[in-house]
């Protein structure tokens, strides 16, 4: 099976740092549990140009690198991986995120996958004719039998694979999301997950 996986809050807890970083920054308390909407602007009633230092702030290398991983996510990758399946991470970050973003993959034991920044919000240093780079016409002639998101505004990304299933991996962003189809199924956790594709 070829399998689409999520960067953030898929593979690490990308939104329980920005908790501690907001109230870092801005000195402004919105518990991991609070953070209602994908919109971290929204989420955190940021102004502007808060948003905008946020965004610039938590995109350094060291920043990336400190995130932690999501319990059960290398290990189940790696034994997808050992059984010959073809993984690759899609992420939503700007290309100038990719370095940070593979040496923190190299850094959780997962250098045999594939990365790749996908142009899904018109990032502004979105990097062009790379080797890891996606526009959206050259992903939506991509195949994958199964995806792992987080984010209710990916979701669109997936319609041109009618019979793609989707993990919606359980954030509280997405609990009052409904749902697209029958092929989305929201996981907990990486051992569901790893339930679920098992059964498939």
């Amino acid at each position: 099976m070829k399998i689409y996986v999520d960067f953030d809050d898929c593979l690490c807890e990308t939104a329980r740092h920005f908790s501690g970083f907001v109230k870092e920054l801005f000195n402004k308390d919105v518990p991991y549990e609070d953070i209602k909407y994908f919109d971290l602007q929204r989420s955190f009633s940021l102004e502007n140009d808060q948003y905008e230092y946020m965004m610039i702030e938590a995109h350094k290398p060291e920043i990336l690198l400190s995130y932690e991983e999501t319990p059960g996510a290398s290990e189940t990758i790696n034994s997808l991986l050992d059984k010959g399946h073809e993984v690759s991470i899609i992420t939503g970050r700007p290309g100038s995120a990719y370095e940070a973003s593979r040496t923190w993959l190299d850094n959780h034991s997962l250098d045999r996958v594939r990365l790749y920044c996908l142009n899904k919000y018109g990032r502004d240093s979105f990097i062009r004719n790379s080797d890891f780079n996606l526009e959206l016409e050259d992903y939506y002639k991509m195949h994958f039998d199964y995806a792992i998101e987080d984010s209710p505004k990916a979701f669109k990304f997936f319609d041109h694979l009618p019979d793609l299933k989707v993990m919606v991996f359980d954030r509280p962003w997405n609990r009052t999301s409904e749902l697209p189809g029958k092929n989305y199924h929201r996981c907990s956790d990486w051992k569901t997950i790893k339930e679920h594709i098992s059964e498939i």
